[in-house]
C-alpha cells in the first residue's frame, strides 16, 4: 500500500499540492465566523436530577447568577464630597445598557408606612447628595437601621459597603460582553481617580468576563509562542533554514485546518478548544521531524532524492500513520464523555492530527522534491557527536546495566505510589485564576467581608399553595436563616422574610427593634399594607411562586473549594434543614444554585476523564496486540507509558497538586502521545530481529542509534512545545503545560531506556515468519536489494534533477 502510495505522492505531487491549498483557502474563508463562548462550561449533563432541578428553579424564580458586585472599604466615603460621587456613580451605573438595575447605600430605599393608602412604599433614604457632614452622617444612621440592608449591602463592623448590579445575562452571553464591561469602567475609573478609593470587582458575570477576555489573548499567545519555539528548535537540530520554513508551513496549513473545523462544526472557542491550535503545532512538529530526520539518512546512504522522498513514505508512513492514530486517540476517547467541552475539545483535536499526518505526508516529500538535495552541512546533525555520546551511554546502560534500570524503575514506582495516594479531588469556582490576580484578590475582599459573592440557593416546598404563609413554616424558614447567617461561609440569607420583618418594622415607623416576623395578632393588620403594594408584590415574587407554596432563599458562598463545599453542605447544612423540616411535616427543601453545579460538574468532569484514560489505555493496547500479535510485546510496550503517568500522578500528590479538570485531561493526551515513541522503536527493532537473525542485542543497539535522535528530538520538541503553557494566567493551563512536558520527558527516558531493557531481559526474539504480525506487512521489512525494484520512471510525471548539487542554504 505504502509502495503505491509512495508512487502517487511523488507523481502527482503538484496535484496534490494544489488540493491541499484549496481546502485549507476553505477552511481559512471559515475562520472569521469563529466566535468565543462566553458562557460557563456546562459540564452537568442536562439530564441530571440536579441539573433539571436548577433549570425548573429558573423557570420559577429568575436566573440566579445574574448578580455583578463592585465593593469597597475606605472611611474617606463618608464624607459629603465623596459621597456625593458615589451617588452619581450609581446613578450613572444604572443608565448603561444592559445593566437592568443598581442598589447601593447612595440609592437605598426604605418602606415607609402610609396610613392614608393603607399601603407600605419605597422611599429613598438619599433624596440628594447630603450638603454636610451632620446631614450624611444622620441619614447613614437611618441607612444602618435598615436592618433588611445588614451585611447585604453594609457591613456594620468595618463600614465596607458594595453596589450590586443586575445585569442582563443575554448580554454577557454575547459578544456585547465586552461593551458593557468598557462601559462599565468608563463610569467607575473616574470615581477612583478623583477620591483615591479602590473599588473591587466581583459576581459570576465579571468572572465570565474576564475570563473569556484572557482566554482570547492567550490563544494568540500560545500560538506565537508554539510556532517561535519549534521553528527555533528546528533550526537547532537541522541548521537549515528549509528544515524550518517548510515544517512550519505543515503547521501553518493544520491551524488554518483547525480553527474552520471548530466552525464547520459549530463550535466556539472555550478555555479548551483554545488550546488545539498550539498543541496542533506541538504535535505536528514530530511528524515532520521524523521525516526529515528519515530523509536525511536515506539520503545519506544512498545519494539519491527521489529514491529517499520514496523510502521516507514507504518505510515510515505506516508507522505514522499508527502514531498519530494512537495520539488521536489520546483526544478521540474524550467522546466517550457525556460533556459537550470535552467531545468538541476531542473531535476537533482527534481528527486534526489524523488529518496532521495527511498533510505532512504529502508536504514534506512533495515539497523537498522540488527543492535541490540536502548539503553535507544539511546532514552534520546525523553525525552529531553529542548525539552520538548520548545513544552510546545509554546503549551501554541498557545492554550492562539493564536489572538496574527495571529495578530503579520499581523503586521511583513505589515512591510515587506514595504520592499518588496523597492526591487530592478538589476544584474551585474560581479555579483557573492566580492568587496575586485582581480578581482573585477582590473576590477575598468579598469573602472577608460580606461572606462571598458566588450564589447559592434554598427551595422551601411546602406540597401545599399558600403553605408559604403558615406561621409555623415561617418560623422555621426563619431559623433555618439565622443558622445559615452564622457560618462564615456565607452570607446571611434573603427571603420573603426579610420582606415581612421589614413590613413590620415599617409598620412601627422604621424601629429597629421591630425588625422581627409578624405575629399571628399582627399579620392581619399588616396584610392589607402589603397587598396594596405593587412594588413590594413584584419584589416578593422573586422569592416565592405564584401559589405560594414554594419560597426562596437567596445567599452567597465563598468560594471554599469542592472539598470544603461538600462539607458545609452534606455535613451541616443539610443535618440542620432535616432536623428543622422532619418528613413528617411534608415539606421537601433543596440545596441548588449556579456554584453546586459547577463545582459538582468539575467532580463529573474527572470522573469522566479517569474513563477515557482507561479507554485510551484499552484502545491502545488492542492496537498493540493488532501490531505486534504477541502478548508479551503488548505488555512491554505499555510499562514504558504507564511509569511516566505514575510518576507524575506521584509528583501531584507530593507538591500539593489537586486532580482537577485540568491536570485529569494531561494522562490520556501525554498516553496518547507518549506511546509513539514505543511504536517507532519497535517497529525498528522488529525489523532489525529479521535483518540480524533474530540477534536481540544487535537489533536493541541498532535500533537505539536509527530512532534514538528521532525521539530525542520530538521529545525535546513537545517538552518545550508544552512548557509554553506556563506562561498562562490560568492555573489548570499552567499545570496542564508543566505536568505533561515532564511526563513526555520521562516518556523518552522510559522508551529510550526501560523499553530495551526490557525486551533485553524478556523477549526472546523468535517469531515464526509464517505468522507475521501486522507491523511486518508495511513496507520497513524489506532487504537492501529491493532498493532496485523500485520502478523511478512512475515517478517522473514531473522531471526531478536526482544528481543536481546542492547550493546549500
Amino acid at each position: 500500500m505504502f509502495d503505491f502510495l509512495a508512487q502517487f505522492i511523488l507523481r502527482y505531487r503538484l496535484n496534490l499540492l494544489l488540493a491541499v491549498a484549496l481546502v485549507t483557502a476553505f477552511f481559512a474563508v471559515q475562520i472569521p465566523k469563529l466566535e468565543l463562548s462566553y458562557d460557563f462550561a456546562q459540564v452537568v449533563p442536562p439530564n441530571d436530577p440536579e441539573m433539571l432541578f436548577l433549570s425548573e428553579f429558573k423557570q420559577e424564580f429568575g436566573e440566579d447568577g445574574n448578580v455583578l458586585v463592585i465593593g469597597l472599604q475606605d472611611s474617606s466615603l463618608y464624607t459629603p464630597q465623596n459621597f456625593a460621587r458615589y451617588r452619581y456613580m450609581s446613578l450613572e451605573l444604572q443608565k448603561i445598557r444592559g445593566v437592568e438595575g443598581v442598589l447601593s447605600l447612595p440609592v437605598m430605599p426604605r418602606l415607609v408606612r402610609n396610613d392614608s393608602l393603607r399601603t407600605f412604599e419605597p422611599e429613598p433614604i438619599f433624596t440628594g447628595a447630603p450638603e454636610s457632614q451632620a446631614e450624611l452622617d444622620s441619614l447613614l444612621q437611618l441607612a444602618l437601621d435598615q436592618k433588611i440592608y445588614s451585611r447585604q449591602l453594609i457591613n456594620p463592623a468595618n463600614g465596607a459597603t458594595l453596589m450590586v448590579l443586575t445585569v442582563d445575562m443575554s448580554v454577557i452571553g454575547s459578544p456585547d460582553r465586552q461593551r458593557l464591561m468598557d462601559d462599565l469602567l468608563m463610569v467607575t475609573e473616574p470615581f477612583e481617580e478623583k477620591t483615591g478609593i479602590k473599588l473591587h470587582y466581583a459576581g459570576v458575570p465579571f468572572v465570565r468576563a474576564v475570563m473569556t477576555g484572557k482566554v482570547q489573548q492567550e490563544l494568540k499567545l500560545f500560538l506565537v509562542l508554539s510556532v517561535v519555539v519549534t521553528a527555533l528548535i528546528l533550526f537547532a537540530f537541522f541548521r537549515s533554514v528549509k528544515a524550518v520554513v517548510f515544517p512550519m508551513v505543515v503547521i501553518g496549513v493544520m491551524i488554518v485546518w483547525s480553527l474552520g473545523t471548530l466552525v464547520l462544526f459549530g463550535f466556539k472557542i472555550t478555555l479548551l478548544t483554545g488550546l488545539i491550535p498550539p498543541i496542533i503545532v506541538v504535535i505536528g512538529i514530530p511528524n515532520c521531524i521524523y521525516l526529515l530526520n528519515k530523509y536525511h539518512q536515506e539520503f545519506a546512504k544512498t545519494g539519491h532524492q527521489q529514491k529517499s522522498l520514496s523510502h521516507i513514505i514507504r518505510r515510515i508512513g505506516f508507522v505514522t500513520l499508527i502514531t498519530n492514530f494512537t495520539t488521536a486517540i489520546g483526544f478521540l476517547v474524550l467522546l466517550s464523555t457525556d460533556i459537550r467541552i470535552l467531545k468538541e475539545f476531542g473531535i476537533v483535536a482527534g481528527l486534526n492530527i489524523l488529518a496532521t499526518f495527511v498533510v505532512s505526508l504529502i508536504l514534506i516529500p512533495a515539497i523537498f522534491s522540488y527543492l535541490p538535495p540536502p548539503s553535507a552541512r544539511h546532514l552534520r546533525h546525523l553525525e552529531s557527536r553529542r548525539l552520538d555520546r548520548i545513544l552510546t551511554l545509554f546503549d551501554v546502560l541498557v545492554h550492562r546495566h539493564r536489572y538496574r534500570i527495571m529495578l530503579v524503575t520499581i523503586g521511583v514506582v513505589l515512591v510515587s505510589l506514595l504520592g499518588v495516594w496523597q492526591v487530592q479531588t478538589i476544584a474551585y469556582m474560581v479555579d483557573d485564576i492566580p492568587e496575586e490576580s485582581d480578581l482573585k484578590q477582590d473576590l477575598y475582599f468579598f469573602e472577608q467581608n460580606f461572606g462571598g459573592v458566588m450564589p447559592m440557593e434554598i427551595v422551601v416546598d411546602t406540597g401545599r399553595p399558600r403553605g408559604i404563609m403558615n406561621l409555623r413554616t415561617l418560623g422555621q424558614v426563619d431559623s433555618l436563616q439565622q443558622y445559615l447567617a452564622s457560618q462564615p461561609e456565607l452570607s446571611p440569607p434573603i427571603s420573603i422574610i426579610n420582606f415581612l420583618k421589614a413590613s413590620r418594622q415599617a409598620f412601627y415607623k422604621g424601629s429597629p427593634a421591630f425588625y422581627e416576623l409578624p405575629s399571628s395578632r399582627e399579620r392581619s393588620f399588616l396584610l392589607p399594607y402589603l397587598q396594596n403594594n405593587s412594588d413590594i408584590g413584584r419584589l416578593s415574587s422573586s422569592f416565592m411562586d405564584s401559589t405560594g407554596q414554594k419560597m426562596r432563599l437567596s445567599l452567597k458562598v465563598a468560594d471554599v473549594g469542592s472539598q470544603h463545599m461538600d462539607t458545609l453542605v452534606n455535613l451541616r447544612i443539610l443535618p440542620q434543614i432535616r432536623q428543622l423540616f422532619p418528613d413528617s411535616l411534608g415539606v421537601g427543601v433543596q440545596v441548588t444554585g449556579t456554584t453546586l453545579l459547577f463545582i459538582k460538574g468539575n467532580q463529573y468532569l474527572i470522573q469522566n476523564l479517569r474513563s477515557s484514560l482507561l479507554i485510551a489505555i484499552v484502545i491502545i493496547a488492542l492496537v498493540m496486540a493488532l501490531l505486534f500479535r504477541n502478548g508479551r510485546m503488548i505488555l512491554i510496550s505499555l510499562v514504558p507509558n504507564m511509569v511516566p503517568l505514575i510518576v507524575t500522578a506521584g509528583l501531584m500528590g507530593f507538591l500539593g497538586i489537586p486532580l482537577k479538570p485540568s491536570t485529569a485531561l494531561i494522562f490520556s493526551i501525554a498516553f496518547g502521545i507518549s506511546v509513539d515513541d514505543s511504536i517507532h522503536f519497535l517497529a525498528k527493532y522488529r525489523q532489525e530481529l529479521f535483518n540480524q537473525k533474530f540477534f536481540v542485542a544487535k537489533a536493541i543497539s541498532l535500533s537505539l542509534r536509527e530512532t534514538g535522535s528521532s525521539m530525542i528530538y520530538t521529545s525535546i520538541v513537545l517538552f518545550f512545545g508544552f512548557v509554553i503553557f506556563v506562561f498562562s494566567e490560568f492555573g489548570g493551563t499552567v499545570a496542564l503545560g508543566m505536568l505533561t512536558s515532564i511526563t513526555l520527558l520521562l516518556a523518552m527516558l522510559t522508551n529510550l531506556l526501560l523499553l530495551p531493557s526490557l525486551l533485553l531481559a524478556f523477549d526472546s526474539g523468535k517469531y515464526e515468519r509464517d505468522q507475521q504480525a501486522l507491523i511486518e506487512h508495511y513496507d520497513e521489512f524489506y532487504v537492501e536489494s529491493e532498493d532496485e525494484e523500485i520502478d523511478l520512471k512512475q515517478l517522473r510525471k514531473e522531471p526531478l534533477d536526482q544528481n543536481k548539487p546542492s547550493s546549500g542554504q
